[in-house]
């Protein structure tokens, strides 16, 4: 095609869901993570495709997230992960579920659907087990349980909390110690309320590794996006995002030449280059400069030399046969993300979602 873009590939998307949902119980729903643009991808064709495979749940981080899907046409409930009260207003207006997670949230939410005149409006309250980042506390149960039986202005829809390290098996104590604290706080409720809240806990990792903790729901996000956290899971997994470029211009280098900003990169012997018209503007970020990143052309992988700029990196094509208009893999299929954020002490998650929107979005359907 010519052009930088991001080429999303909803065959693959098809496949990881269905890979997925095989690990799950029948029985279990589906919540597809679709925070952050879809992970740096298009979270709307991304949503209203899974809507049409059958998921039961999306969640996205904040508010405005959910507006986006709303007027895009998703009319599968959606689940706010970190609700603002500034923004309570557009979850009404758009029918999306707050998570409930502390004593401030949960009194301004339920004055302000009260002022709104809502009654039994869905709530999920989000309980901390370890991850130590938002969430009530296990000895918060009967504060929340004397709230909730003053108002039939809320309604609990789900209880749910996070694992923190269900990829790494050498925290497998701590995970099953969360599972433990999770299924405690969860039976309090159960066992208080005159209705039944369905239970979540399962991110990716936790639905390859711990089918024990499937509840009523998993929340399946890099997984859907073709990473395991794994490499023995990633080969089952298709990356759907394909950040590609193209070779602008091809330089011959003498010895003792600079290439780039600062004199970064002196040759030392005759080279070639290609230049690339992406840089950390587009989502790369510096760090991938001075040899550690490289992007992949005709198959073979080419070293980026001197500092990456904000709209041009530069490579080492020497021993590549390649030409101008050339595409360049920056990361996808034949590349992986996984691979290339770890050359700079990464991981694919910051890699994925750090691609800029002003980079064009190609869906293949």
């Amino acid at each position: 095609m010519g052009v930088t873009r991001l080429e999303i590939d909803l065959k693959a998307l098809k496949h990881n869901y269905s890979y997925l949902r095989a690990k799950v119980a029948d029985n279990i729903k589906m919540m597809a993570v679709v925070k952050a643009f879809g992970y740096g991808s298009d979270a709307c064709e991304i949503a209203l495709f899974l809507e049409k495979l059958g998921v039961d749940y999306f969640a996205v981080a904040y508010a405005d997230e959910g507006e986006i899907l709303r007027k895009a046409g998703v009319k599968t409930p959606i689940l706010v992960l970190h609700p603002q009260p500034d923004n309570f207003n557009i979850i009404i207006e758009h029918c999306l579920e707050p998570s409930l997670y502390s004593a401030r949230v949960f009194k301004e939410f339920s004055a302000f659907a009260k002022a709104q005149q809502q009654k039994n409006y869905p709530v999920h309250l989000k309980f901390n087990t370890g991850l130590n980042r938002l969430g009530f506390w296990e000895n918060d149960t009967d504060w929340i349980l004397e709230r909730l039986k003053e108002t039939t202005t809320i309604k609990v829809a789900s209880i749910f909390s996070h694992l923190v390290a269900s990829e790494d098996p050498k925290e497998r104590e701590f995970t099953q110690h969360q599972i433990a604290s999770f299924t405690k706080i969860a039976a309090t409720f159960l066992t208080s309320l005159d209705y039944t809240p369905f239970l979540h806990q399962s991110n990716t990792s936790a639905i390859i590794n711990y089918p024990e903790a499937q509840f009523d729901m998993v929340r399946a996000g890099i997984g859907l996006y073709g990473y395991g956290n794994s490499p023995e899971e990633d080969a089952h997994l298709q990356p759907v995002a394909s950040l590609i470029s193209v070779i602008s211009q091809i330089h011959a280098i003498e010895p003792g030449e600079s290439v780039g900003y600062n004199r970064a990169y002196k040759a030392t012997h005759y080279e070639k280059t290609a230049t690339i018209p992406i840089g950390h503007a587009d989502g790369i970020s510096r760090a991938y400069g001075q040899g550690k990143g490289y992007v992949t052309i005709n198959g073979q992988k080419a070293p980026i030399v001197g500092n990456v700029c904000m709209d041009m990196l530069m490579v080492n094509i020497t021993d590549i046969d390649c030409k101008e208009g050339d595409d360049v893999v920056v990361f996808g299929k034949g590349a992986s993300a996984v691979d290339l954020s770890a050359t700079i002490h990464s991981i694919s998650y910051e890699l994925l979602t750090a691609v800029s929107q002003r980079v064009k979005r190609v869906v293949l359907r």
